[in-house]
């Protein structure tokens, strides 16, 4: 999907130089809000159109109404433009212009049209009533939710036939009274059980204008980014701040999901990119990303896989790059005090300690994974020999979680805890290189009989890169030979999870083959550690050109670049933001 960019389109706000996008595959939201409005539609069970959706995490279906301009009942074409702070839908009879009031209620004027709301039903007990002052309220099943709609200037007509446990349909139509010409305005809010007082009193001016001012204020804290990649670093920022949902349900802080198209979740590694690339000027709301899947840490000490507000995962976990992510939070901001790393200290041993205890099926001190899933490479081909695998690269992020364990415990005066840390960190890169370095590459052998997988060449057995440092120089130089090598994982888009020559490749293959954000991040961190400085730019460099050119996507094609999969992701953004600076501003 070709993403539209410009830095010049002028809304209601009378804004110029304002980033525009196309929501079909960045939805139009704002920080803190569960709502979104994107262009969906398969023409079948979904007709193609604009839809008002929900991001709660119990649904049977995200899309809640369509959205569409009527002229005279019936209707219109109409051309789309998005800002951060406002959607304008304007056909050749009029316009129409959303924004967000708060993070539960959308305003809309419109000007020489209607607007008609259409609720997508897929079960029963969707229905509609009238209440106090003209106002409706629409509960839906489908979408565990109730809204409650609104017109302050004009007029509304429902359709709402009964018919035993629902409403046929319920369309509303906001029209407006008087001339040719004449304007309407309403609201659309979500709420629980109680309906929210009618109190739309500021102009829908105020109320844009107040988005555009958070959004102003969040992307001057974003990490900044060389000039010619500024309008990308625009539409990185826009995908974060707007990705971000209220702590409601499970999550007790603010939370920045992967996604507000169709990866609305939080995975238990994925924020650890989007914590580092706030923690650059947002350091609270850093460490809330890097904490917010230990608020649900389990008994043993594992945190969920992934969960929303509604619904929670544990049938897998996620690879331990915590102790990596405290590295380089650390780094970047001396907010972190004695007092927030007494804080993560116990959570990050236990799920340190978790690893260890429960993940080593023939108790020969190397850890393994259960399931592709656990290492978020899914469906990598050093999997095809079965599970459980000891994959080097696990070994390494606990390696590297121990050595930020001493470190901590050494900061907060756990003198005899730091040394015990560090001999154990140092205890596992011993086993690690006896047990999976083969004379010039690392193997996962399959836990027990340590059978290999076959006629693959994957990426991720070059992820022990991170190590840095504390490889031996003559392994981390056949790690640094692979990654350097052109037209095995290097490509002029990035590196390829898959190389481009094994027989198991596959351009849309999810991690048998395309570009990935996390996997760039942990081999160019690697390669500055070793000094390695021009191959590590130069692999950011091609990493940020595909992301300014394609989007935010979940992945991307490695041999041409085209976005994949989920166009608009979180760590995708992150990613980008944090190699443009750190790396192609000439800060290493």
């Amino acid at each position: 999907m070709a993403l539209r960019f410009c830095e010049s389109f002028g809304t209601l706000t009378r804004t110029v130089h304002i980033m525009s996008f196309d929501i079909v595959g960045v939805s139009f939201s704002r920080y803190g809000s569960y709502l979104a409005i994107s262009q969906r539609g398969d023409g079948n069970a979904l007709p193609h159109g604009v839809y008002l959706r929900t991001l709660h995490g119990d649904t049977t279906m995200q899309e809640v109404f369509r959205i569409e301009l009527i002229v005279d009942g019936k209707p219109v074409a109409f051309a789309i433009n998005t800002t951060p702070s406002v959607l304008r839908l304007e056909s050749k009879q009029g316009y129409a212009e959303f924004c967000f009031a708060c993070p539960k209620s959308i305003r809309f004027l419109a000007k020489g049209v209607g607007v008609r709301l259409s609720l997508t039903q897929t079960v029963p007990y969707g229905f509609a009533l009238p209440i106090d002052g003209g106002r409706w309220t629409v509960n839906s099943f489908a979408h565990r939710s109730s809204y409650v709609l609104s017109v302050l200037k004009g007029k509304l007509a429902v359709d709402a036939p009964w018919e035993g446990m629902k409403c046929k349909h319920v369309i509303l139509d906001f029209q407006p009274v008087g001339r040719s010409g004449s304007a309407l305005e309403g609201a659309i809010e979500e709420f629980t059980s109680i309906v929210p007082a009618n109190c739309h009193t500021r102009t829908f001016k105020a109320c844009a204008d107040e988005v555009a001012a958070e959004f102003a204020d969040w992307l001057k804290r974003s990490p900044a980014v060389p000039d010619r990649l500024a309008v990308a670093g625009k539409l990185a920022a826009y995908v974060n701040w707007s990705a971000v949902v209220a702590a409601e349900g499970h999550f007790r802080r603010p939370a920045m999901l992967m996604s507000k198209n169709h990866m609305f979740n939080v995975w238990s590694w994925d924020h650890c990119f989007n914590a580092i690339a706030l923690s650059y000027h947002n350091p609270q709301m850093a460490w809330d990303q890097l904490l917010v899947v230990f608020d649900h840490q389990d008994a043993g000490g594992a945190p969920p896989d992934s969960y929303n507000d509604r619904a929670m995962v544990r049938n897998f976990v996620k690879p331990p790059i915590h102790g990596w992510t405290l590295r380089h939070l650390m780094k970047r901001t001396e907010w972190i005090t004695p007092g927030k790393l007494k804080e993560f200290y116990e959570p990050l041993c236990r799920w340190t300690n978790w690893w260890m205890d429960n993940r080593d099926s023939d108790h020969d001190g190397i850890p393994q994974y259960s399931h592709g899933n656990d290492s978020g490479w899914d469906n990598s081909t050093s999997f095809d020999i079965g599970t459980p695998l000891e994959g080097p690269d696990l070994s390494a992020f606990l390696i590297i979680q121990m050595d930020v364990l001493a470190e901590v415990a050494g900061r907060i005066g756990k003198k005899r805890d730091a040394n015990r840390w560090q001999k154990r960190a140092d205890q596992l890169l011993e086993h690690l290189l006896a047990h999976n370095w083969r004379g010039d590459h690392f193997i996962a052998p399959r836990s027990g009989d340590h059978e290999v997988a076959q006629g693959g060449d994957s990426l991720i057995l070059q992820i022990p890169l991170v190590l840095g440092k504390r490889l031996p120089s003559e392994i981390a130089g056949k790690l640094v030979m692979a990654v350097r090598e052109e037209g095995r994982f290097l490509t002029p888009h990035g590196l390829a999870t898959e190389s481009i020559k094994s027989p198991k490749y596959l351009a849309d293959g999810y991690w048998c083959g395309p570009i990935w954000a996390p996997s760039t991040m942990l081999i160019v961190d690697g390669l500055a550690q070793l000094g390695q400085k021009a191959l590590a730019r130069e692999i950011a460099k091609r990493f940020c050109q595909t992301v300014a050119a394609s989007g935010m996507a979940e992945n991307f094609d490695a041999l041409t670049g085209k976005a994949l999969r989920d166009p608009a992701y979180t760590w995708t953004s992150s990613v980008f933001q944090i190699l443009a600076h750190d790396y192609l501003r000439g800060e290493m």
